[in-house]
């Protein structure tokens, strides 16, 4: 079976990549089965997966999972929504990026973001205080090696003197650039340093209208087209008619990940025409590319959402 082609141009689907693994072990031959599977469907864009390098929910490395995606699949775009580059080197960052930008044949979108656990940045050698500079740091010095024959940079927390890298990345002039985050200065960034905008899971609909409307307004007093600008929306699902059942496994990851379960403001579970009605309310908020995240179940939620949700979404 695959994807029904009467899908609008307008309504882009991705999905998200199994890479989070409550009360099972990590099966890499599952994982290339589900990414064959996607490809195979034809409707969607791409997978997305996540980053998080603490906690208590076993839980795969994004630039890994990434580079294992890129090699099980043809023409799937990939991403993370979203790297948490304020712990990261932007050299090693750019450089592994570049690679898999490569070896995926430029199919490679990159999602940033602040990341939301200031009591982890210790772990990872940083502090909290100036992470928003470190941050634009960091996106400055990956967009210049990319882009420049040689890298020159004095900053606060980096730098360069004539810093070569090569290769550039496969796609010019860089991979698209996603930001993530939820306070209006995040999305402001996204529409000065970035390529879209991509609303966390962990948003609701309502504070993804929010973003929205910062991202028109910012793009409007730039002067940009917003054509040149997109935006997403990340979703946590599960689609099953029995709604008892859905939730409380929904709940039981939220638990794990969250430390709480009062998360009905942003997930959508029940019926497919309920999934439907859901995602139609975030496409006719702005979103251009939604990705449906599925927490358990993963191959079984696919089929689901290929042969009863994406079809329906631009009737």
């Amino acid at each position: 079976m695959r994807c029904s082609a009467g899908m609008s141009n307008q309504v882009r689907v991705s999905v998200c990549v199994p890479h989070t693994f409550l009360h099972r072990s990590i099966d890499p031959v599952q994982i290339r089965r589900y990414l064959a599977r996607v490809d195979e469907l034809g409707c969607f864009e791409g997978v997305w997966d996540q980053e998080s390098a603490l906690g208590q929910m076993p839980s795969l490395s994004p630039l890994e999972l990434l580079t294992f995606t890129a090699a099980c699949t043809q023409r799937l775009r990939m991403g993370c929504a979203v790297l948490v580059t304020t712990l990261r080197s932007p050299v090693h960052l750019a450089k592994s990026l570049a690679s898999i930008d490569h070896l995926s044949g430029g199919r490679l979108d990159v999602g940033v973001g602040l990341g939301g656990n200031l009591g982890s940045y210790p772990a990872f050698g940083a502090t909290p205080e100036g992470r928003v500079t470190r941050f634009v740091e960091t996106i400055r010095i990956m967009k210049s090696l990319w882009t420049e024959p040689r890298t020159t940079f004095e900053g606060r927390f980096w730098q360069l003197k004539d810093a070569a890298m090569e290769p550039k990345p496969m796609q010019k002039p860089h991979p698209p650039l996603w930001f993530g985050g939820n306070h209006p200065d995040a999305v402001r960034r996204a529409v000065r340093y970035g390529t879209g905008f991509i609303g966390a899971g962990s948003s609701s609909p309502e504070g993804f209208a929010r973003s929205v409307a910062v991202v028109r307004q910012t793009l409007d007093e730039a002067k940009r087209d917003p054509a040149t600008f997109d935006l997403a929306k990340r979703v946590y699902i599960a689609v099953d008619r029995n709604k008892d059942r859905a939730w409380q496994r929904l709940s039981e990851w939220f638990n794990v990940v969250y430390g709480r379960t009062n998360y009905e403001d942003i997930a959508l579970w029940g019926s497919p025409e309920e999934c439907v009605d859901g995602l139609r309310k975030l496409v006719d908020m702005g979103a251009k590319l939604v990705v449906p995240t599925p927490l358990f179940d993963e191959a079984e939620q696919l089929e689901v959402i290929a042969s009863e949700v994406v079809p329906h979404l631009a009737a």
